[in-house]
């Protein structure tokens, strides 16, 4: 791809037409924004579709820039799951969204992407996001002993949990 904006704004739009046509019932755009395009994928193909945008030559996302949690607790399924890629051969970039019920688990991608390993550990302290097949899918930021996960909409902050001074 060149350095135009034209030459770019193609380079996402073929991105976006090739998922889409590749998984025509499990791929559908979300946005076509000029720096980060979206596509949402189905939860049960969400390792085929990452292991194919990795290793398709025209593609090569080779670097997850991060994956972020989100609670949308009124809404069902309760959580997406936000994948930020990059290919550096290429130098283009793409947005996965997942929905993820709130007892579903979610195909780990750490055999995809190394990276996705704290980011998942992350999603699951903090969110309780499960992720099968996570080589140490553990807590990453709060003590093991610590009760439920923070960053949920409906998590309340006990009494004795509070830190001292407040």
């Amino acid at each position: 791809m060149g350095d135009s904006s034209e030459e770019n704004a193609a380079g996402r739009s073929t991105i976006i037409d090739l998922l889409i046509k590749t998984f025509p019932d499990s791929a559908s755009v979300v946005q076509e924004r000029i720096n980060w395009p979206a596509v949402r994928v189905k939860l049960a193909v969400l390792p085929e579709v990452a292991r194919f945008l990795r290793e398709s030559p025209d593609l090569a996302f080779d670097y997850l820039t991060c994956v972020s949690g989100i609670d949308l607790k009124d809404r069902s399924p309760r959580f997406d799951l936000v994948y930020h890629l990059v290919s550096l051969q290429h130098k283009h970039v793409l947005v996965l969204k997942v929905g993820v019920g709130e007892d579903e688990e979610v195909p780990s991608l750490v055999s995809v992407w190394k990276g996705a390993d704290w980011h998942e550990r992350e999603a699951y302290d903090l969110l309780g996001i499960s992720f099968s097949g996570h080589p140490d899918l553990r807590r990453i930021l709060l003590p093991d002993e610590w009760k439920g996960h923070p960053l949920r909409k409906d998590y309340v902050l006990a009494e004795e949990d509070k830190f001292a001074g407040d």
